[in-house]
């Protein structure tokens, strides 16, 4: 075995006559079907010779690798061309927008519409859509337990992507559809802290078909608050947005004529409004004027949706507490129980937990660990227990805001405020069903 060199065979060196060939048939345990001496090798294997003819005969490897990706191409294009259609995949223009999810249940074609389009200050410096917020997709949910966990488990593709709920669908809904379904109740009390009163002043966009300044109080600004609060500005900057409008008393009193839903339908006369309880234990002038605003008329349906968390650092205990003393104010003033247990035959008087959003990249360090999103999800999950062990409805919003945009890490902008209160509407207009 002298002379040999790295890389050499030991067979070819010690056994120079030895057939020591092996094609991909013996490597894969196959036997050839032609005997292996010389002969029959030069049989199996012409030598190549430089001609065009051979070469088409013989073409090396990476052409027939390049014929098979070709082939896979030819059978994609025949895919997409003849067989997409069939499969009940019809992508559709509405506008200038692509409706990207696949069929759409015929019932469900009007919703692909912008309801903001007309709305009062919609142009460049407000460029806000409403199927920029949510797209219709599949079927819509059939009862407001499905509804709830749908809206709380969503999510969106991509960073301020519309917000798609999962399982079944929730519907966006038109100003009338927003006027008559707040109608059915002789008042909508929102119960809570800044995050809703957010959401009332999204509500108030809606109602009053403004997204310039229809959450606060314009008619009292000057030129420099129009200047400094127009648009997102009315809930971005914190000047602006502790000047929401708490009641719609306030607006029939100063501004009537920007309220759609008196115009729409004649005899509507709902009271929304929010009532700012933040601490535990609850201070007693806030009792006292929470009691007060509440309708003591059992005749009247009332709807009250509760928000609260941060306040008392996302702790669980403390929360619970502040939701039974609420819950203990509504009821003697109403004449109707929240917390029935069983079969009763009595109804639970409608009312909705909604737990804070998720923290954004702008969360101040300081709070990241009581109040990050670790701390959020173990509290949303908390509290829907709690909810559920006293008949309260729950919605969760940590999903729909985890990739939505939160001006300093702890609030939504109007668009996100806008898709909590479409949400809200969803429950409100199920709790029939």
């Amino acid at each position: 075995m002298a002379g040999m060199i790295y890389g050499d065979s030991l067979y070819g060196s010690a056994l120079p006559n030895a057939n020591v060939y092996k094609d991909k048939d013996d490597l894969r345990g196959r036997s050839r079907s032609r005997s292996s001496d010389p002969e029959s090798s030069s049989m199996l294997f012409p030598p190549v010779v430089n001609s065009t003819r051979a070469w088409l005969l013989a073409p090396p490897r990476s052409y027939k690798r390049v014929g098979k990706y070709l082939l896979i191409l030819f059978a994609a294009i025949i895919s997409i061309t003849f067989l997409l259609p069939l499969s009940g995949f019809h992508p559709g223009r509405v506008g200038e927008y692509i409706y990207p999810f696949g069929s759409l249940p015929e019932s469900r074609v009007g919703e692909l519409r912008d309801t903001l389009a007309g709305y009062k200050y919609r142009g460049d410096e407000c460029n806000i859509s409403s199927l920029d917020l949510h797209m219709p997709l599949g079927v819509v949910c059939s009862d407001r337990g499905s509804m709830l966990t749908a809206m709380s488990s969503g999510g969106r593709i991509g960073r301020d992507a519309p917000y798609i709920p999962r399982g079944c669908d929730m519907q966006w809904f038109s100003t009338w559809e927003v006027c008559e379904i707040l109608g059915r109740y002789s008042q909508v009390i929102l119960v809570g802290d800044s995050m809703l009163r957010h959401v009332i002043g999204a509500l108030n966009v809606l109602i009053r078909e403004d997204l310039g300044y229809g959450g606060v109080t314009d008619w009292n600004f000057s030129e420099e608050e129009k200047r400094k609060c127009f648009c997102n500005k009315q809930f971005d900057v914190r000047d602006c947005s502790i000047q929401c409008i708490f009641s719609t008393a306030d607006v029939i009193q100063h501004d009537p004529l920007s309220l759609m839903c008196p115009k729409m339908i004649p005899d509507w006369n709902t009271d929304l409004r929010i009532e700012l309880i933040v601490r535990h234990p609850i201070p007693a002038d806030e009792r006292r004027r929470f009691k007060k605003e509440i309708d003591s008329n059992p005749l009247q349906r009332k709807a009250f949706v509760l928000g609260h968390g941060l306040w008392n650092n996302l702790e669980v205990d403390q929360a619970v507490r502040w939701l039974d003393d609420v819950l203990d104010m509504i009821e003697p003033r109403t004449g109707a129980r929240t917390r029935l247990r069983g079969r009763s035959p009595r109804k639970n008087l409608p009312v909705l937990l909604m737990t804070p959003n998720a923290a954004g990249e702008k969360k101040p360090d300081e709070w990241l660990v009581s109040q990050g999103n670790k701390a959020m999800v173990r509290f949303e999950h908390a509290m829907a227990v709690q909810a559920a062990k006293r008949r309260v409805d729950h919605l969760g919003t940590w999903n729909m805001s985890i990739q939505a945009t939160l001006y300093d890490g702890v609030h939504m902008d109007m668009r996100g405020n806008l898709v909590k209160a479409m949400m809200v509407l969803n429950w409100l207009n199920l709790l029939d069903a």
